[in-house]
């Protein structure tokens, strides 16, 4: 929404006869513009909105991802899992150079309470086990990628130089030598990004799961593993622990091959973490935390 004659016909679009409000960017958004906006309808309701645009480098990886990402919402708003309305898609490139959904402004917060993380992180494992649990016979997923397809290419392009301050080239080699583990529970739907920057709480409560573009078809202990290395560069080893057994015993899988996936999640930071704006003593700190998340994931690797 760079120019108010976009805006201004966004919002007719909306709701002919509305008028817009406020405007301003939210923060935090990495693979997608994310703007909060709000309108006044003829009949005087005010209403909240958020206009997501991707990002060029998702574009080129999926022409789709806009429209995917409103259906997607679509078919969770029906199952009962918690994440944004989608409102209106615009695939026209009429008033913005790329298509673009607008979605749900819900009310909440991505952050924890210091000093209830353990309770916190236990309703996170709880949200995930319940995304992973859904019956969505009724519905068409096969839009989404395969995320096994996804790990496979991510292997295969080896960089030229290696982020070895995460450890990068031993979980290449060690992944290389073993190709993307072979499927032992029941393809479900996966976030792709699940982690308590994507989550959304009111009253101590989960409100909402945001982000939804990752999303793909695979084996949910890939988004097991991704929360796992969020929460402890987050909050540290015991939340890290609570959150997996409270996960666990709540959902009967195979677990057997989770430390390949959490070398998987170790490896999707190498070449980013610099360029994420955080201080030094943050990066110091995640740097450290890393390593010891892929190290023990190696030795319980070396027998297998």
């Amino acid at each position: 929404m760079p120019k108010s004659p976009v805006r201004t016909a966004l919002v007719a679009r909306l709701s002919p006869g509305a008028r817009l409000l406020s405007v301003r960017n939210l923060t935090g958004g990495v693979s997608a513009q994310v703007i909060a906006f709000e309108i006044e309808r003829p009949d005087g309701s005010v209403q909240k909105l958020v206009l997501r645009r991707h990002s060029e480098t998702d574009y080129a990886a999926n022409p789709n991802i806009a429209a995917d990402e409103y259906k997607l919402l679509q078919i969770l708003q029906a199952v009962g899992i918690p994440a944004p309305a989608p409102i209106y898609l615009d695939e026209s490139c009429e008033l913005l150079p790329t298509p673009y959904l607008v979605i749900q402004f819900v009310e909440g917060e991505t952050q924890l309470n210091p000093h209830r993380v353990l309770r916190l992180v236990r309703q996170l494992a709880q949200q995930l086990a319940f995304i992973h649990t859904r019956d969505f016979a009724e519905h068409d997923l096969t839009f989404l990628s395969d995320q096994a397809k996804r790990f496979a290419a991510k292997l295969q392009s080896r960089p030229a130089v290696l982020d070895n301050t995460l450890s990068e080239g031993r979980i290449r080699d060690a992944l290389e030598s073993r190709g993307v583990p072979r499927p032992r529970n029941k393809q479900t739907l996966v976030h792709g990004d699940y982690w308590q920057g994507n989550v959304l709480w009111r009253d101590g409560k989960i409100v909402a799961v945001l982000d939804w573009e990752d999303a793909a078809l695979g084996d949910p202990l890939a988004d097991l593993a991704n929360a796992r290395l969020e929460i402890l560069w987050g909050f540290g080893p015991r939340a890290m622990r609570t959150f997996t057994q409270h996960y666990q015993s709540l959902t009967p899988l195979d677990y057997s091959q989770l430390f390949l996936w959490d070398l998987y999640a170790a490896l999707r930071p190498a070449g980013k973490l610099d360029t994420w704006g955080l201080d030094a003593l943050t990066l110091k700190k995640m740097r450290r935390r890393h390593k010891i998340f892929v190290d023990e994931a190696l030795r319980q690797l070396a027998p297998w």
